[in-house]
């Protein structure tokens, strides 16, 4: 989570500055810079989740020569898991900040004919998003750990795509709709990757453990 705060902390930093180094009257370059400002930040969040990696696997080396066995008591799975819900729920955290600051008013919502279902698509795409980053530290740890930097750039593509769909709202359906089913995807790939299976999952559904 602290890794993520210092992410938004310095892409916000540059994106204000280079808002308060422009013209505020000129729409199309305030739009550019907007963009630019969401794709910076998402680069940025995937370089911090790659120092963070390293910093784990510097922690697990240091655990594995501590310890009697040889052996560390947390596996780069779970520490992949922890990081994945490290960042979705301090990512979701700030965006309903955000919903509850613009929900104090003033105005209403959909008052000049917009959608009147602002909140509650917002809600939906905070809850992807926290699922997404889990998943994402799952597949973004596994390829740094294997040298298998295509998942790495998949995680980057990935988190690009659903960041650029919510340049479609308030055609909603534009954003919501991609977002989950990458999450679909993303959830199967980090269960694979995790040692699930077919035989595993119908277990499961069925109880017996």
């Amino acid at each position: 989570a602290f890794f993520w705060l210092v992410s938004l902390l310095l892409s916000s930093l540059i994106w204000f500055i280079a808002v308060k180094a422009s013209d505020p009257r000129d729409e199309p370059l305030q739009k550019g810079l907007l963009i630019f400002g969401v794709m910076f930040s998402v680069l940025l969040q995937e370089a911090f989740r790659f120092l963070y990696y390293k910093l784990l696997r510097k922690a697990i080396e240091g655990l594995v020569a501590l310890s009697e066995d040889g052996c560390s008591p947390i596996s780069i799975q779970q520490m992949a898991y922890v990081a994945g819900v490290g960042f979705g729920l301090m990512s979701g955290a700030f965006s309903m900040i955000n919903l509850l600051a613009d929900a104090l008013g003033p105005g209403t919502v959909g008052i000049h004919g917009d959608s009147q279902l602002y909140f509650l698509t917002s809600a939906f795409m905070t809850m992807v998003l926290i699922f997404l980053h889990t998943f994402w530290g799952i597949l973004f740890f596994h390829g740094c750990e294997h040298r298998r930097w295509w998942e790495v750039m998949a995680v980057v593509v990935m988190h690009l795509a659903v960041s650029g769909s919510t340049f479609c709202n308030p055609l909603y359906v534009g954003s919501l709709v991609p977002s989950y089913l990458l999450m679909v995807i993303a959830a199967t790939w980090a269960y694979v990757l995790s040692g699930g299976s077919a035989q595993n999952l119908r277990r499961f559904l069925l109880c017996k453990f």
